[in-house]
């Protein structure tokens, strides 16, 4: 198997399991030990455009940038192959939930496709909680199939 392909699957199979990272850490994490951060999400605190909630794009782009040091200085072959699949998760989710479904940018205002309604639909289902509990769909690419139904 050639190197370059290697990388290509490397790189998919690192934006697939990012929906699973996403999933975990949202149910987990942002609505666990770390809701401080995740709260203003769901609770909107004051007029800033920037919530305690971006953290976690942060965080996630420390993760990138430290894979990519790791490529560049020899310790992990695939660092650089792995932070790219990382990344571009990031840039997929941000395009969905933050531009698409939250409106920060009045971009995709007229999205109706079927699986646009599906994301939309799914996310609305986890808004409706305000808490940190009783939570549901925490995904965000791979809606549920019940969604993509309606």
């Amino acid at each position: 198997m050639s190197i370059v392909l290697i990388h290509i699957l490397i790189f998919l199979a690192t934006f697939v399991i990012m929906e699973g990272v996403a999933w975990f850490s949202h149910k987990y994490i942002m609505h666990g030990f770390l809701w401080s951060w995740h709260k203003d999400h769901h609770q909107k605190e004051g007029d800033s455009w920037f919530e305690r909630n971006d953290l976690f794009f942060v965080s996630y782009a420390v993760i990138c940038i430290a894979l990519c040091l790791l490529w560049r200085f020899g310790i992990v072959p695939y660092g650089l192959t792995v932070g790219a699949g990382i990344f571009c998760y990031g840039v997929c989710y941000f395009i969905v939930h933050d531009i698409f479904i939250h409106q920060r940018f009045k971009l995709f205002r007229n999205a109706n496709g079927r699986y646009a309604r599906a994301v939309r639909r799914a996310h609305k289902v986890h808004h409706k909680h305000l808490g940190k509990e009783h939570g549901e769909c925490f995904g965000m690419l791979f809606v549920p199939f019940k969604y993509l139904k309606a």
